[in-house]
């Protein structure tokens, strides 16, 4: 059998062929980080004969995790196909590279651990997620749900205005779910922000997470943090656990270290360590810790993206040794992807930052033409800039296609003039980062429908479809119903699930609330039997939702019914994939589906987007666009140094996403915040080698960063409290008073107790908890009972 790793350079080679003990791997762009963990994936599996379910390697999209078993189970076919036949893979008939693929799938890509934190995360609560309990008692099980972004902010938004009665001008619901989110990825808890935070604002913000951690483990559901938060939580409270799951991963892989959080590096501290924190006591025996990154392209400190996790990696893991020196660093420095020009004028721009860790990007390719620099005097005239280049291009070279242009600029509301122009000229363009899949209302829609199939306790899930299609239960209905759960402390299922109480509530609304409910309870019972994409047409079907598509104008049901379609589809392949058809396995998959996966044809299509969104893409051809002081570096990080180089790194992963022409502009002046401004060149051309770039006008000199503008403050009203005490209602009804605690004999369900007390002087509901029966809502004046 030919030499696996004969198709790497001598850098690939020694990182790949690093076998025991932690390496960082840093990968400069378009140096080929993928095929080195690739090919290490194979290489443990072949050359040490690692069982591959004790392989975990951590992607940082579902898309990347995909590409990764591919190219694995690629590798192994090829070796098979020289093994077996004594041919090139490509050499064999279709039907017998299908036959050896899909063997390697069996004996190899099926069983690695392969996919991003969430992912893998959610497949480990999978299996330990009932044996957690947080600070404060709160418990999940294992068929919990996860919400996506829309449901929390509802959720959120909900907490605040509703049961903590907070002002959301004051308290923006958007913004505490950030709050929360970044207190989540640092791992704090509710207490330990309100201890970091102080002040009044930080002790709200706390409040609202206490109850939205509340409301999450009475939903039976998670969000994105929690996948991470609960198991690094889980295996901190219970050794048992973890030293299962360190031992089922013997060699842990995580691309994109340079991305990390502080949560998900002590996720991959405590599962390569087994909790260990003496460095000196560590045992490597047959087991390893292989990330790959860039400090350079670290770009996401938004999102809590800590890259001083990976310039800290010697110290924590390796050998502490000086780079020329260390055996636990490789540094892979050839780029394969972008000319000599583009490769020069990136190095000299990302060796002005100080936290970094040195190396320089080597061209394998030739010098290509030179960068060019367009000054335009506004931002209509730098639109029409770059589609006459796209235009010229495409005559001069009739081989390009739409999608090997990209235009990237530092704020998606730069986009407007680009978009004018190319639609003027009927030119394909796609915005990168538009209107996903998973966000339209009739794919939430039908998820919703399947979570409370999978998890009747997922209030959020239950709300949004109890009524949609509409089938005649009002929301003073659904409100009323939700606030009884609320003050019982129990999901709404369990409310509309029980007749007795529906009828006691709903009124008129009964009888179709019970027919809501006979149909998910129908589901469930079948639920263990049918495949996900065979309980999602019953539900479509028997609901009504499909019928009631039709009401809609026909290009929008015929475009909405697609959707659904596509979601079919979508669990079928799920279940070809994992051989598991099941609603779980199909929801666990939805549910952490990413913004990156959004279905787009770039070979048919020029692309816009954000610089943010260009991170891991290349194109033949891009337009870095808006090079201006202000704009890009942004003026937020015109006065903080620490922004300034993280801005500098986002114009690194600019220039280096081009690989054959590369063309910069700005503007004279720019229509901003209402009125047009005048505009100076970045400070980022000036320190680009002039050599390397042409421009219409003078070359930018370097310029002492601008002054942050102040920002006009908005007035505010006078501050004022209107938080209320939420209390049970209780009054005397007709001529029988009704207390907690109070015993009754009921004809039908025997005898029980007043839990709770709704109402008002009109009318007075009970809460009753019967042995066997549980909670039933009755009232008391129509009801066949006596107070005991």
């Amino acid at each position: 059998m030919s030499d696996l790793l004969a198709q790497l350079n001598p850098s690939q080679r020694r990182a790949v062929e690093h076998f025991c003990g932690p390496l960082l791997v840093v990968a400069g762009a378009g140096s080929g980080k993928t095929r080195a963990l690739t090919f290490r994936i194979a290489h443990l599996i072949r050359n040490h004969r690692v069982d591959p379910e004790n392989i975990l390697a951590v992607t940082f999209t579902n898309k990347a995790a995909r590409e990764m078993k591919e190219r694995v189970e690629l590798l192994y076919a090829q070796q098979l196909a020289e093994l077996q036949h004594g041919k090139p893979l490509g050499g064999l008939p279709e039907f017998e590279q299908k036959k050896l693929r899909s063997q390697v799938y069996k004996q190899v890509t099926k069983q690695l651990w392969i996919g991003t934190f969430h992912s893998l995360c959610a497949r480990i609560l999978r299996y330990d997620i009932n044996k957690y309990q947080d600070e404060r008692g709160r418990t999940w099980q294992r068929n919990f749900t996860i919400m996506d972004d829309s449901d929390v902010q509802t959720l959120i938004k909900r907490i605040v205005t509703q049961q903590l009665n907070l002002d959301d001008k004051k308290f923006n619901p958007r913004t505490i779910r950030y709050q929360i989110s970044n207190a989540k990825n640092l791992g704090l808890t509710p207490n330990d922000y309100a201890r970091q935070q102080g002040g009044y604002k930080g002790k709200v913000v706390a409040e609202v997470y206490e109850a939205y951690q509340t409301a999450l483990a009475a939903n039976n559901s998670l969000d994105f943090d929690d996948l991470i938060l609960i198991p690094v939580r889980l295996f901190q409270q219970n050794e048992s656990i973890l030293g299962y799951w360190h031992s089922q991963f013997h060699h842990i892989l995580v691309d994109e270290y340079q991305d990390t959080n502080r949560i998900q590096y002590e996720l991959i501290r405590l599962l390569s360590t087994n909790g260990e924190t003496n460095q000196a006591a560590l045992g490597w025996n047959n087991r390893s810790l292989f990330v790959v990154g860039d400090a350079d392209q670290s770009i996401y400190s938004f999102r809590m993206a800590d890259f001083t996790i990976l310039l800290e990696f010697q110290e924590n893991f390796g050998d502490r040794l000086p780079d020329d020196e260390t055996q636990t660093m490789v540094k892979l420095e050839e780029n394969y992807r972008s000319r000599e020009n583009i490769l020069k004028a990136a190095n000299a721009l990302i060796e002005q930052n100080s936290q970094r860790i040195d190396k320089v990007l080597k061209a394998t390719r030739g010098a290509g033409e030179e960068i060019y620099c367009h000054k335009a005097d506004n931002e209509n005239e730098e639109a029409r800039f770059v589609l006459n280049q796209i235009l010229g291009l495409r005559r001069k070279n009739p081989e390009l296609d739409w999608g090997d242009f990209a235009i990237l600029y530092r704020t998606n509301a730069q986009s407007r003039p680009f978009e004018e122009a190319l639609n003027r000229c009927n030119i394909p363009y796609q915005v990168v980062g538009g209107f996903k899949f998973y966000d339209r209302k009739e794919i939430k829609d039908a998820l919703a429908y399947l979570k409370i199939i999978e998890n009747p306790s997922d209030s959020i899930s239950l709300m949004r479809v109890i009524n949609t299609p509409k089938r005649g239960i009002g929301k003073v209905t659904i409100d009323n119903l939700n606030n009884v759960a609320q003050e019982l402390g129990c999901p709404l299922w369990e409310i509309i699930n029980d007749e007795t109480s529906v009828a006691t509530v709903a009124g008129r609304s009964a009888g179709r609330i019970n027919q809501f409910v006979g149909l998910i309870q129908e589901m469930r019972n079948l639920k263990n039997e049918l495949s996900a994409a065979k309980i999602l047409e019953n539900v479509m079907e028997n609901s009504g939702y499909l019928d009631s598509l039709k009401q809609l104008p026909q290009s929008e049901a015929e475009e909405r019914t697609r959707n659904i379609d596509q979601l079919y589809g979508k669990a079928a392949s799920i279940a070809e994939e994992n051989e598991d058809s099941s609603l779980t396995t199909f929801l666990s998959d939805a549910s952490l589906s990413t913004d990156s996966e959004s279905d787009h044809d770039e070979t048919q299509k020029i692309s816009l987007m954000s610089l943010h969104a260009a991170k891991g893409l290349e194109f033949p051809v891009v337009f870095l666009v808006g090079l201006e002081q202000g704009l890009f570096p942004h003026t937020r990080s015109l006065n903080d140094p620490v922004a300034l180089e993280e801005e500098r790194r986002l114009c690194y992963v600019g220039l280096t996403r081009a690989q054959e022409q590369l063309f910069l502009s700005y503007t004279r002046e720019r229509y901003m915040w209402g009125y047009r401004e005048p505009a100076v060149a970045s400070q980022f051309l000036a320190e680009l080698p002039q050599e390397l770039v042409t421009s219409n006008g003078r070359s930018p000199a370097p310029m002492p960063p601008k002054q942050e503008p102040k920002m006009m403050s908005i007035s505010q009203k006078q501050r004022s409290q209107k938080r209320r005490e939420r209390q049970a209602a209780r009054t005397e009804v007709a001529q029988q008073k009704w207390d907690i605690g109070d015993r009754v004999h009921h004809n039908v369900f025997g005898e029980g107790e007043v839990i709770k007390i709704f109402g008002d002087d009109k009318k007075t509901n009970l809460a009753i908890q019967f042995p066997n029966l549980g909670k039933k809502i009755i009232d008391p004046r129509v009801a066949p009972m006596k107070k005991l």
